[in-house]
């Protein structure tokens, strides 16, 4: 690896120990065996490539909650069966993946002391929904349209991230992947009603 990686790897090391606000140059170059130039070269500013450590470890979140990887997808996508089976492996995911959303709260809670990684991190947020949309649907992510993104992928974003709320919280409350699946046929069959 060259210095760009392992600066890379140090920080997603140090943000997963340290969390972002507490991590500091120093720690990373100490982390990754670089020096801090190293830091400015190759992402521009420490808070730049903190932000690039948590998209990357977000990235590998996303892909462990998908059940293609394995050729484990049973269900049709668009089908009730297939949103079980999804939210059933997003949730098996979630005691391994615990740090890394008890940093995405942190970064929530303190966006405002920290305006211009806000900025990034909302700008990552679009290929999130577009990966989550993909997952549920089964369209790969070039070949879907802007309007699925930005109204499926809301949809799906917002119950994940009200569902890694209950996780972190108490995870013996916490939605089930079968509670969410009947709340949509519920949902579903009273649209159908009206």
């Amino acid at each position: 690896m060259g210095h760009r990686e392992d600066l890379l790897e140090g920080a997603k090391r140090c943000l997963l120990e340290k969390g972002f606000l507490r991590t500091t140059a120093r720690d990373v170059v100490k982390e990754s065996g670089t020096n801090l130039a190293s830091i400015g070269y190759h992402y521009g500013s420490k808070d730049a490539l903190l932000v690039q450590a948590y998209v990357s470890l977000i990235e590998g979140v996303g892909e462990s909650f998908d059940p293609g990887l394995g050729g484990e997808v049973t269900q049709p996508p668009g089908s009730l069966e297939r949103f079980h089976e999804m939210w059933a492996s997003i949730i098996r995911a979630v005691p391994e993946s615990r740090a890394i959303w008890l940093l995405s709260f942190e970064l929530i809670l303190q966006g405002d002391r920290i305006p211009q990684v806000r900025k990034l991190l909302a700008e990552a947020q679009e290929e999130g929904r577009s990966g989550l949309v993909s997952m549920f649907s089964g369209v790969p992510e070039p070949d879907l349209d802007k309007e699925a993104v930005e109204t499926e992928g809301r949809f799906y974003q917002t119950l994940l991230n009200g569902l890694m709320v209950q996780w972190l919280f108490d995870p013996d409350s916490a939605t089930t992947a079968e509670q969410l699946t009947e709340g949509l046929r519920r949902t579903i069959a009273g649209a159908a009603k009206s």
